[in-house]
């Protein structure tokens, strides 16, 4: 949890004030230009164009200095795999051996789609072709003949 300095976080002090003031700053300088040239009589377009300028400048420095997104991981697929041969002989895609390790570390199905950026129909799809390549009916035993068959560490 983070700091609080009298009930806010302490990263409110970091971002928000300082955009905050940048803004108010920006608008009362908006506000001067308007008194300044108001017996001139700029156009509307003036101030959307100076304002576009000073937001797409800020726009450009955050997207140099902020941190990307998050990152997708490499499949578990990438990976080499401890028995090819095993695999081939069983006819196991790279996806399901994704799934049967995820499985092996105990994750549930949720999970596994989440980590593997699957649907959770896909998940269950995998794991029922697993089962049937395996010749098994549940996960605990998939887990252990994978294991004895040298599919998974």
């Amino acid at each position: 949890m983070a700091r609080t300095m009298q009930g806010i976080p302490c990263g409110f002090w970091r971002t928000v004030v300082p955009y905050g003031s940048a803004l108010a700053a920006l608008v009362l300088l908006l506000r001067v230009m308007e008194y300044s040239f108001w017996m001139r009589d700029l156009p509307v377009e003036g101030y959307v164009g100076a304002v576009a300028v000073v937001f797409a400048a800020l726009g450009a420095w955050a997207g140099a200095k902020l941190p990307e997104g998050r990152r997708k991981e490499a499949p578990l697929a990438a990976q080499p795999l401890p028995h090819e041969e095993a695999v081939r002989a069983r006819g196991i895609s790279g996806r399901e051996l994704d799934v049967l390790q995820l499985m092996a570390q105990g994750c549930s199905n949720q999970e596994i789609a989440d980590k593997l950026f699957i649907s959770l129909p896909t998940v269950k799809s995998h794991a029922s072709s697993l089962f049937r390549k395996l010749a098994v009916r549940r996960r605990t035993e998939a887990v252990h003949e994978a294991r004895t068959l040298g599919l998974i560490p």
